[in-house]
């Protein structure tokens, strides 16, 4: 069976301008909008470049495909003897140079105001380390980690991955709309990159330098995003959620995490004033080692090669605690072994330790005290 197409070559080229266009910008293929100011004007840029691309696309390859079937050999056995054309050559030499400065001015207006990071109401560091991000209150003084809080089970497949599935953290980055966010970006060990779509940040987070960005968010909600760059094993699992709340409910939500930090100042008081059973710590430890160190150990201590080494029958485990409380505590350089002092409470750290002691293979029978890290640090 034969079918006919019986469009005019006009009505042909329509067509296609037609469907490069609403492809282009079906949803899918097109940048999304945003919510800042600067992510719609990015947005705008793109549009107005892929419009161009598409006028002169269709323009040259018209006249291309034209020449090829009007000037045919058929049809024109004998060859011009003209060679080239002054006037023609100005004409596609200054046609080409007024779209470059027509689409440059506006890019390099956005581009300034990208980079203008000055005058900002509130400035906050960003850390990237293997695999979370610190977020760091300069002006407020204080700080937190930020941890994916994926279930393992979803990640296994044991369980149905929920609606923000690697997405979703315990403590997501906080911020007031309306006012100008300053975004200082380092790293603890490798290159990562901080990106929120939503925002049009997306940032290099670099060991040894600070990386500047900013934003203005009008629009409270949650917005989500993830490290860009291939940081190692668990780079998918690295997600960012930035929390917009209204400005004035801002300043409470900084009142509440200082009265919080200092609840948790006091308890890390309490906790190193008393000593602590091994039946009170395995849980505690088993639960931060889940959390914390499993991903590389694995759960049941066997590890995943060099990098990774096993946790049974570790000469660290087994042999003298101040060497593991030093390896837990400060890392080991050189390695992916990060330092979990900053990260994790006197009580979290002789917890995990004192399972990793008695459990996973090892049976020492020690059990390391809150106020022993404490003296430690």
């Amino acid at each position: 069976m034969k079918y006919a197409f019986s469009c005019s070559g006009r009505g042909r080229l329509a067509f296609l301008l037609f469907f490069l266009a609403s492809g282009a910008f079906a949803q899918g293929w097109d940048m999304r909008p945003g919510v800042t100011e600067i992510s719609q004007d990015l947005r705008a840029l793109h549009h107005m470049s892929l419009w161009i691309c598409i006028i002169v696309g269709a323009i040259v390859f018209g006249a291309m495909f034209y020449t090829i079937i009007a000037h045919r050999r058929s049809k024109n056995p004998v060859p011009a003897t003209w060679h080239h054309s002054t006037k023609v050559e100005i004409i596609w030499t200054i046609i080409p140079t007024l779209i470059v400065i027509g689409m440059v001015i506006p890019a390099t207006k956005t581009l300034i105001e990208i980079e203008d990071n000055s005058d900002a109401d509130l400035t906050i560091l960003v850390t990237g380390s293997q695999w979370k991000w610190h977020y760091q209150y300069l002006e407020a003084g204080f700080g937190f980690f930020s941890n994916l809080s994926t279930p393992t089970e979803q990640i296994n497949n044991i369980e149905p991955k929920g609606e923000h599935y690697l997405l979703e953290v315990d403590n997501p980055l906080v911020i007031p709309a309306n006012l100008k966010v300053r975004f200082l970006t380092s790293s603890d060990d490798v290159i990562h990159s901080w990106w929120v779509p939503d925002f049009a940040v997306k940032q290099d987070a670099l060991p040894g330098f600070i990386n500047e960005a900013w934003a203005r968010v009008p629009v409270p909600g949650t917005y989500r995003g993830q490290c860009t760059e291939l940081c190692g094993m668990n780079h998918a699992y690295m997600p960012v959620v930035v929390d917009v709340i209204p400005e004035d409910e801002f300043q409470e939500w900084i009142d509440d995490q200082r009265i919080a930090l200092e609840a948790q100042g006091e308890a890390a008081i309490a906790a190193r004033s008393r000593d602590w059973s091994m039946e009170e710590l395995m849980p505690i430890g088993e639960d931060v080692y889940l959390s914390n160190c499993a991903t590389c150990h694995q759960p049941d201590g066997s590890g995943q090669g060099i990098t990774y080494p096993a946790m049974t029958g570790s000469a660290i485990v087994n042999g003298p605690i101040e060497a593991h409380i030093s390896t837990v505590l400060n890392g080991v350089a050189g390695t992916e072994m990060q330092a979990w002092g900053p990260q994790l409470s006197d009580l979290e750290i002789a917890a995990v330790i004192t399972y990793e002691r008695n459990s996973l293979g090892n049976e020492t029978g020690e059990v390391i005290q809150p106020l022993t890290i404490f003296n430690s640090r």
